[in-house]
């Protein structure tokens, strides 16, 4: 289950590796002691301000439970009832609004998204279907989920501009060849749901979701401040940061806009497994926790499904929140763990605290996330850099007389003094470009969930440069010690 829920936390941090499985002889008893004397050990070193889990036992919620504070700032407690921003397990809800309006005939599986959405009708971003945007098979990738393409204005109509927006968008990979995570599936989804409604996307989940279930702690991002969600706190070298204000985000409500408390989860998890007819047919349940096909085989519609420990569920991440929600629908248990704090590089990370407390609750095996030393020496690399360069243009300028002397040293002078500029240049490129594309977010974005990593790495990438232009601008000025000055012949001039 781990290697597939981590998957889903940023979109551009693809943790992978074996973790949680099924439990052993010596597995820890499902208890709120267990699981409170856990966090109380472990939250120290996640530097998570607060945590609200809450456990469903037979399909009835059991166990609840809190820690911590809502800021760092502040005295008021965390409770099983704080709303925090659920991140991607928002995916989840969406996915059931869409499977409710399936059920009513108002949509079509199997059916172009363009067909429903009309600002995309005709364009490559329309052209996959309905269930391939549920699957995550739409061909959109990670780097296209995690790339606004219009800023949020607090306007009702932030999301439909979002998606008008994608038209100029084509799909990086054919629509159902391939399965990537992608934020703007869920996107384009809410989109639909406003068009074949008539209604904004967040008064349709309220009026069918979160009152029918009983939520009433949770509401839908609607562009406002709210001074009673728990405040997200963003990793800043070794300390947690609180955000500025508790704004909510329209256009980002149908992949990671839910807000909702520990309490309200729960109930919406023992919903999702009663295998009852309510909000949803039982049978369209089962199919959005089954896999959706050979091309989605540990995805359904909103959830990720392990097959083979039984677990359904999915992760979430908001900038300074990550949460996570894992069912055993076969036993009707279930497990929700909201923190308000982002996670560093291998530095004050929350993941052995989510992953720890899901274990305890479920009965499951884990052995722990390690030393994690390979993240932590990139991060500390990357910090130290800059000062590493500091002290090298320090250096450069002590010793600028040598340095000059080397542009009159031949073809191996010359390649000292110019060579360093392309290494370096190629580096920030691979830094600030490559790498940020290849896990999946651009560095505006990594900005956002990991400000300490984004500025760090930027650090690197322009100190490198720097470094290397100052050098050059050291050897092309002035002149070597090795070098003469020309004084006029002042007896020539006099006779």
């Amino acid at each position: 289950m781990r290697h597939l829920l981590a998957i889903a936390t940023l979109g551009w941090g693809l943790g992978l590796g074996l973790a949680l499985g099924p439990a052993t002889a010596a597995a820890a008893a499902a208890s709120s002691t267990a699981i409170d004397d856990f966090i109380t050990a472990e939250m120290p070193a996640s530097g998570a301000p607060g945590v609200a889990y809450a456990v469903i036992t037979d399909g009835e919620i059991g166990e609840e439970g809190a820690h911590g504070v809502m800021r760092v700032d502040s005295e008021d407690p965390v409770t099983t009832h704080t709303p925090f921003v659920i991140g991607s397990i928002s995916k989840s809800f969406t996915a059931l609004a869409v499977m409710q309006l399936v059920e009513a005939g108002a949509v079509d599986l199997d059916s172009p998204a363009g067909d429903y959405v009309d600002t995309l009708a005709g364009t490559p971003a329309g052209a996959p279907t309905v269930r391939e945007l549920l699957s995550h098979t739409s061909g959109f990738s990670t780097l296209q989920g995690n790339s606004g393409h219009t800023e949020s204005t607090g306007s009702p109509d932030d999301l439909a501009n979002a998606v008008a927006a994608l038209a100029a968008v084509e799909p990086a990979y054919a629509p159902g060849t391939t399965w990537e995570y992608s934020n703007t599936n869920y996107q384009i989804l809410g989109a639909l749901i406003e068009d074949v409604t008539g209604t904004a996307y967040g008064t349709y989940v309220t009026e069918h979701i979160l009152d029918p279930v009983g939520m009433a702690d949770s509401f839908v991002a609607d562009g406002e401040v709210h001074p009673e969600i728990a405040t997200g706190h963003t990793p800043l070298f070794w300390t947690k940061r609180p955000l500025a204000e508790n704004t909510t985000d329209i256009a980002t409500a149908p992949q990671g806009g839910i807000v909702a408390s520990a309490h309200d989860v729960a109930l919406y998890l023992a919903m999702m497994m009663n295998g009852e007819d309510d909000v949803l047919s039982a049978d369209g349940k089962a199919l959005m926790m089954s896999p959706a096909g050979d091309v989605s085989p540990f995805y359904g519609f909103g959830w990720y499904v392990d097959t083979s420990d039984g677990t359904v569920g999915h992760t979430g991440s908001t900038p300074g929140v990550e949460t996570q929600a894992t069912m055993v629908p076969a036993r009707d248990d279930a497990v929700v763990v909201l923190v308000n704090a982002g996670s560093g590089i291998g530095f004050g990370e929350t993941t052995q605290l989510r992953y720890g407390v899901t274990a305890i609750a479920l009965d499951l095996d884990y052995d722990g996330e390690g030393s994690r030393w390979a993240q932590k020496a990139l991060f500390l690399g990357l910090c130290l850099a800059p000062f590493v360069y500091l002290a090298s243009m320090a250096w450069a300028w002590r010793k600028r007389a040598a340095v000059r002397a080397k542009r009159h040293a031949g073809f191996a002078g010359l390649f000292s003094l110019w060579f360093p500029l392309l290494t370096t240049a190629v580096a920030a490129w691979v830094l600030l470009v490559l790498v940020p594309g290849f896990m999946g977010a651009p560095l505006g974005t990594v900005r956002l969930f990991q400000p300490d990593m984004a500025l760090a790495t930027t650090a690197t990438a322009v100190g490198g440069v720097l470094w290397a232009a100052l050098r050059l601008a050291i050897a092309y000025t002035g002149r070597p010690a090795s070098e003469p000055s020309v004084e006029p012949d002042v007896r020539s001039a006099t006779g």
